[in-house]
């Protein structure tokens, strides 16, 4: 993997190119949370145990993009985030950038952005949602490549049975978030 493309903070008198992306890595209760924002806004949550397997992460999602760690600009950020994993009743009030998907991904993600807290649905449910009976793998994937964690809920889609199915966070963060978002 080719290492990430690192520069200062950018200031006032420099301010950031539209293909630029800050983000900063910070600690929550599931483990590492990295969060990026572009110029329209939030364009990546990930989450993992490793920091710099989170960097390389975002460089591979944004090819061409130059990534900027900028912890001060993002703070906020990584509060919000850190506040909605502990408290998920509270949202998540983000504006987020989803352009970085195909049209499809994006009407998935859109439809899994109306699905409320403490809630579930399934695969194939969310493809007849979207006019695709037969698009339950579809809508899989498209869950899959979901770059904003929390912010598009794929946590909130399981297997037409009710079982927990893979998540790109791991299993055990889904099963966490699922029970913390039932307690409310």
């Amino acid at each position: 993997m080719t290492p990430m493309q690192t520069h200062m903070p950018t200031t006032a008198r420099n301010p950031a190119p539209l293909d630029t992306i800050s983000y900063a890595v910070g600690q929550s209760a599931i483990g590492k949370i990295l969060a990026a924002r572009g110029p329209v806004g939030v364009c990546a949550i990930l989450i993992g145990s490793d920091a710099e397997a989170l960097e390389q992460d975002l460089a591979a999602r944004f090819p061409g993009k130059v990534v900027v760690d900028d912890k001060a600009a993002l703070r906020g950020d990584l509060a919000a985030i850190a506040r909605f994993i502990e408290t998920p009743g509270a949202g998540l009030d983000l504006p987020l950038d989803m352009s970085h998907g195909t049209p499809f991904q994006q009407r998935v993600w859109e439809v899994l952005r109306a699905i409320p807290c403490g809630a579930t649905t399934t695969y194939t449910a969310l493809a007849r949602r979207l006019g695709q009976p037969n698009g339950a793998r579809a809508v899989a994937t498209a869950c899959a490549a979901n770059a904003i964690a929390l912010g598009i809920p794929c946590h909130r889609v399981v297997r037409a049975d009710g079982t927990l199915s893979g998540y790109r966070w791991g299993s055990e963060r889904k099963r966490a978030l699922l029970d913390k978002e039932a307690a409310i």
